[in-house]
């Protein structure tokens, strides 16, 4: 959940650090804080809130120094303040920290410290961690290279973590476990950071952490070990990330660049992938395990929040085109209930960041069971295509908002893909049901430009609702993950009570709610539950409920029922989710912004869940 970011080298630490804390700070910002080295003196500043306020707090300190790590924070050991900011330092403090992660058994080490005459001054399992890696350290008498790899044989939980030492003035040490760190490598200078986001203004080489590695980085050296003292060469990625992909581009916020980006980036998730004119629909990913695809006897799609959203819309797709039983789970309740996994299943986890702690696990134990995992995911480099058989990147490209937008579509067309690769495969779908498909998913950007440009009418929608305090969303087939999704979407950044139900299910309880006070969101488009949805439409209308109906183009019979329409072009009902969510992005977007909300960091949420 916590942003890290870290720096040695010739330069100025504290410049890079305060920038990257602020490219982090999609992943954390309850508080943060930096650590700076300057002639043998290890000093720390930390402050509850945003790196604004810390920036403002430091206003007229000597932060000098060429060796820093810096933190922003996600809660989870102790409430927000300025005690609980990272970087913790060790009893003597001749060691400061950065951690992203939880240590399960943080209780009995420190009980044990304790014991060791150790005082602590907050209520983080972090700062346990930093005691117990200086205690090691003199109770063994060893290096402290040496101290942190033994201490982590003794810690049970997940950590990315990054220490100096007034001992080691130009020397960095880091390692991971289940929380993403990476390495940033230019010329006699190290950068590290909890993803590329503060690192590719510097340099486009990286070396990607992995599970179990220590690496020592100082201004003209990089040596990794695993935690059982063995060698690792380290292996230099290329980024094809853009500067620019990670700046604002003259929007207001974020999100609202990714709602626009959405052309974009759903063309690029079909680029080199898709030509209705030659027939062609390819994913690499899947060659080598398309056979084992087809016999599999169920697919088992995997994910949390927006990702869970896309698999729902997969489930129709693959059970649709490719006629094969499809199950659709929390990651973050698969593994908890000791699931039925046979050898031979497929399981697509799907995940924006690559690092989801609950999709992780749950991928471990599929694989545990002889399942064949595909990973579908944004963020090249990150934990679970390392972790999966095979799968796709979305290549929607950086994705800054907390709230997932352009994930979410990139995804869905990722997925929809692999369906109609493996219908074809199967021979369970036509070729002219097959050359239809690929010529609409070519037109879907295009489509999509076409109702961002509608978004005055949009915005003057939510104008009118934005005082509401509940909402219902309601969709059928296809459109019914839409209407989860966009519930989601209005709760997490405006902070206002939304539901999303199959319409049909509104009879069986959340009618009772409907008044005159009551907005409802129908995604209503022209597909075989129109006339169904146009039923329930009137159910609400009957109540007087308030109707917001999203519809496709030339609609006569809905507009003459709903209060507002907001139209979308035809496509087929299959693609149709890639349309009919972008509206329900606006609406949220418009109505947090107008009731003052943070958008891009709403409270108590972190754009990537690293932590269980």
């Amino acid at each position: 959940m916590c942003g890290i970011v870290a720096y040695t080298g010739y330069r100025q630490a504290y410049p890079i650090l305060i920038k990257g804390l602020k490219r982090l700070e999609y992943r954390g910002y309850d508080s943060t804080g930096i650590a700076l080295l300057n002639e043998q003196s290890l000093n720390v500043y930390k402050k509850k809130g945003k790196v604004s306020d810390l920036e403002d707090f430091l206003a007229d300190t000597n932060v000098n120094g060429t060796i820093g790590i810096g933190h922003t924070r996600w809660a989870t050991h102790g409430e927000p303040n300025d005690v609980n900011a990272h970087p913790h330092y060790s009893f003597s403090k001749n060691l400061a920290m950065i951690h992203n992660g939880i240590i399960e058994n943080y209780s009995s080490l420190k009980q044990e410290l304790i014991n060791h005459g150790h005082v602590f001054q907050s209520q983080t399992d972090s700062e346990v961690f930093i005691h117990f890696i200086e205690h090691v350290q003199e109770k063994v008498n060893c290096s402290l290279e040496e101290a942190i790899r033994l201490a982590l044989k003794e810690i049970v939980g997940a950590y990315a973590i990054v220490i100096m030492s007034k001992d080691h003035p130009n020397t960095l040490f880091a390692a991971r476990k289940g929380s993403p760190l990476v390495i940033g490598v230019g010329e006699k200078e190290y950068f590290l950071a909890s993803d590329a986001t503060p690192i590719v203004e510097y340099t486009n080489d990286v070396v990607y952490l992995d599970d179990y590695e220590i690496a020592v980085l100082s201004k003209d050296s990089l040596t990794i070990k695993t935690i059982e003292d063995e060698s690792i060469a380290p292996y230099i990625h290329t980024l094809e990330m853009e500067l620019e992909s990670i700046e604002k581009g003259g929007y207001e916020h974020f999100m609202l660049k990714e709602i626009f980006e959405q052309p974009r980036s759903v063309h690029d998730s079909m680029r080199g992938r898709v030509n209705s004119a030659t027939g062609q629909l390819l994913l690499g990913g899947l060659r080598e395990y398309l056979t084992k695809m087809i016999h599999a006897r169920r697919i088992i799609i995997i994910g949390c929040g927006t990702s869970w959203h896309a698999g729902l819309v997969a489930e129709y797709i693959f059970e649709e085109f490719a006629r094969v039983p499809v199950e659709v789970e929390y990651a973050s309740e698969f593994r908890y209930r000791n699931p039925v996994i046979n050898e031979g299943d497929v399981v697509i986890a799907i995940s924006q960041s690559g690092e989801t702690a609950d999709t992780l696990a749950a991928i471990e134990l599929a694989k545990s069971k002889g399942a064949i995992i595909f990973g579908v995911c944004n963020v090249v480099g990150s934990s679970i295509p390392r972790a999966t058989h095979a799968g796709a990147y979305t290549h929607a490209g950086p994705e800054i908002g907390v709230a997932s937008t352009k994930a979410f579509s990139a995804q869905v067309v990722v997925l929809t893909m692999m369906g109609i690769i493996l219908a074809k495969a199967k021979g369970t779908i036509s070729e002219t049901d097959y050359r239809k498909l690929l010529v609409e998913l070519e037109t879907i950007p295009e489509k999509i430009e076409k109702i961002l440009s509608n978004h005055k009418q949009i915005e003057y929608i939510s104008d009118l609702f934005k005082d509401a305090r509940n909402f219902l969303f309601l969709g059928r087939g296809y459109n019914f993950p839409v209407a989860l999704e966009g519930a989601l979407k209005l709760k997490e950044i405006s902070y206002i009570h939304a539901e999303g139900y199959p319409a049909a299910e509104m009879k069986h309880g959340p009618i009772a709610l409907i008044d005159e006070e009551m907005p409802v969101v129908f995604i209503a488009t022209k597909d075989s539950s129109y006339e169904k949805i146009v039923s329930n439409i009137q159910e609400v209308r009957a109540r007087k409920g308030r109707v917001i109906a999203v519809v496709t183009e030339n609609d006569k019979l809905i507009s003459q029922m709903a209060e507002f329409i907001i139209e979308i072009p035809h496509t087929h009902e299959a693609l149709m989710p890639l349309l009919s969510v972008i509206p329900l992005q606006l609406l949220s977007y418009y109505i947090a912004v107008m009731r003052g909300c943070n958008v891009d960091q709403p409270r108590n949420l972190a754009k990537s869940v690293t932590v269980e």
